[in-house]
């Protein structure tokens, strides 16, 4: 038997996003919440970041998307790509935002205020060092800590920028509990790539203390999708007709794409490429400022190489959408 392992953690979320992945599409793996007696492990990556899957070959890997369309590849059955291609396309768009713009929400509500950033240093500290002793955990916690929120700048998450972040969560739980009582998923009665990225960044929302309280109080609904995703290894299901008209949920993430995650990556780019460490761009009537990254620039330019290989039909189907939603430019340009 093939048998994948993967070495994530419960506070990490493109861990719970890959391991709701392998559930789905039953692929036998194990799980290894990452601890201090399994460090090694970082020595077989490049970047030291979770989840660390080792694939049956014994090769390893760590970066959720590209893992993502590698597993398409090696396994046909549930697959989790949409079979049109202008879907494939949007659902792909969605999961990227997720990943690197939803990820915001995560890190802005863990570490911002005192109640989060006690608890949550606590929790983290505990998966890797639970049964080394209270003292232990508290002092990596408190370490830990400080680390964390000195980070919060340079990724965004900071006083100014608070509202936009906030208000942008609101609104994507907003879509999404208007969605989940009317549909599935948001590319039909399966779950997609976009729908295992949003859950990855919102199953931290649902666990760390204010957004948590947020959550219950807003998108009870959405609360409660995320843990029935994060085992959908029962879901059987079919892809969204092509032909019909986008869900709300759908037009409405992407008009926040072209609103906010566009100009967030273009902006990003054009400081990356001028070798300006920092960027400042306009979304939500704010100014938004944080430290340009490569791999936001990465990104951008993935998402122009998926768009222009689309045949003329795909984009004939899908430039309506992004045109209406403001991401057509962005793709083109």
């Amino acid at each position: 038997m093939d048998l994948y392992t993967i070495h994530g953690g419960l506070g990490s979320p493109y861990s719970m996003k890959m391991r709701a992945i392998f559930r789905y599409r039953r692929l036998p793996h194990i799980w290894k919440q990452v601890d201090m007696a399994h460090r090694s492990i970082f020595a077989n990556v490049k970047a030291p970041v979770i989840p660390i899957i080792q694939f049956p070959d014994g090769s390893w890997h760590n970066d959720s998307t590209p893992m993502i369309f590698v597993l398409e590849k090696l396994h046909c059955e549930r697959s989790i790509v949409p079979e049109d291609a202008g879907q494939a396309f949007l659902a792909y768009l969605l999961e990227d935002m997720a990943d690197e713009w939803g990820t915001k929400a995560m890190f802005h509500y863990r570490w911002y205020r005192e109640r989060d950033q006690k608890q949550m240093s606590e929790w983290l500290s505990f998966d890797r060092l639970h049964g080394h002793g209270r003292t232990a955990i508290l002092d990596s916690a408190r370490m830990f800590r400080s680390r964390q929120v000195g980070r919060m700048a340079l990724v965004g998450c900071t006083p100014q920028n608070a509202p936009i972040i906030e208000e942008s969560a609101k609104r994507i739980l907003g879509l999404l509990e208007a969605h989940v009582t009317e549909e599935a998923y948001l590319f039909g009665s399966r779950p997609s790539l976009a729908d295992f990225g949003w859950m990855g960044q919102l199953s931290q929302l649902a666990t760390d203390p204010t957004p948590d309280d947020l959550m219950r109080e807003i998108a009870p609904f959405t609360f409660r999708w995320l843990m029935n995703l994060d085992d959908a290894s029962g879901v059987e299901g079919t892809w969204r007709d092509p032909s019909a008209p986008p869900s709300p949920a759908i037009k409405g993430l992407l008009k926040m794409a072209g609103e906010i995650y566009f100009p967030f990556l273009l902006a990003n780019a054009k400081a990356f490429e001028k070798g300006e460490p920092t960027f400042t761009v306009e979304m939500l009537g704010r100014s938004y400022t944080q430290g340009s990254f490569r791999y936001q620039q990465r990104c951008l330019w993935d998402l122009r190489e998926a768009y222009a290989k689309l045949d003329a039909a795909a984009k004939t189907m899908i430039d309506p959408l992004l045109k209406d939603t403001g991401c057509l430019a962005p793709l083109t340009s």
